[in-house]
């Protein structure tokens, strides 16, 4: 079993309290961080839990863990915890996992899920839907579709997304999220492969010739998945592809990093806005 198995890879430290009297990692927390990394691999397949569970009818139980020591953990190591589904039966599906310090192979383990009816955990077959979604991921294909468009087309699984994110979490008033620019804007709204909305953004005309990018929302626990790129570079490309010199945008401050990243700069000092920091930001096409 070698790191570069796995496409899903959990990075983690080792912390003090989870080390045992050898001053090693206590053995029941490897399996703390398996699981700890499989709540990325339904990260990886832009895929919220709860919310996936309920359209596909039923829930993931483990029916069995088994691990195998190789090597020893401590305190402040910096481990890789890779995740990868080897198998899907009729009602099971079997997960592989590699606890790695650098290459060097730490603990090995299985999981046997079995999908099951929540009212009565007895089994069901895995739906044909998750079956292909496990299949594609392993074997290299993308996890979203990003939609471009106008309020007509994705206003509705736009405005979900938005009112999750700014309204319901942020404390957005409703009022000043939504506005009268959606009907004259491009929408961008990314989908998982089961047709679940999972983020959005949009592109308005601030001036000829400029861009105004905003109101950016991914699913609260699909963040630093990638997907908030993927909407931000399809907003970029649907500016150039109109003719826009320049994009512009205002970021709340702690999404700073994120846009320079992107090619962004600050323009003038940070702000408030609707309670929130914010600050402005362009890029030049």
């Amino acid at each position: 079993m070698r790191r570069s198995d796995f496409r899903c890879v959990h990075r983690l430290r080792v912390r003090w309290a989870e080390v045992d009297m050898q001053k090693i990692v206590f053995n029941g927390h490897y399996l703390m961080y398996i699981d700890t990394a499989m709540t990325d691999y339904w990260r990886a397949l832009a895929m919220p839990y709860e919310a996936c569970m309920r359209v596909l009818g039923g829930e993931m139980y483990v029916k069995k863990a088994t691990l195998e020591y190789h090597a020893s953990a401590r305190m402040d190591d910096w481990l890789d915890v890779g995740i990868r589904c080897a198998r899907v039966g009729n009602s099971s599906s079997l997960f592989v996992a590699g606890i790695f310090a650098g290459e060097r192979l730490l603990v090995s383990g299985e999981l046997v899920y079995v999908f099951a009816d929540p009212e009565t955990q007895t089994s069901r077959p895995v739906p044909p839907a998750l079956r292909a979604i496990f299949e594609h991921y392993e074997a290299g294909g993308g996890v979203t579709e990003l939609r471009t468009g106008d309020w007509n087309t994705l206003g509705r699984d736009a405005a979900r997304v938005r009112t999750d994110v700014f309204v319901r979490e942020q404390g957005i008033p409703a009022e000043l999220e939504a506005d009268a620019n959606d009907v004259s804007a491009v929408h961008a709204v990314a989908y998982n492969r089961l047709g679940m909305a999972v983020g959005a953004g949009r592109l308005l005309r601030k001036a000829p010739g400029v861009g105004w990018i905003g109101r950016m929302a991914v699913d609260h626990g699909l963040r630093g998945g990638g997907i908030g790129r993927e909407l931000l570079d399809g907003l970029v490309a649907a500016a150039r592809a109109r003719g826009d010199r320049e994009v512009v945008l205002h970021a709340q401050a702690s999404a700073q990093r994120f846009y320079e990243r992107a090619g962004f700069s600050v323009q003038g000092a940070p702000y408030e806005e609707a309670g929130l920091l914010h600050v402005d930001m362009a890029r030049t096409l």
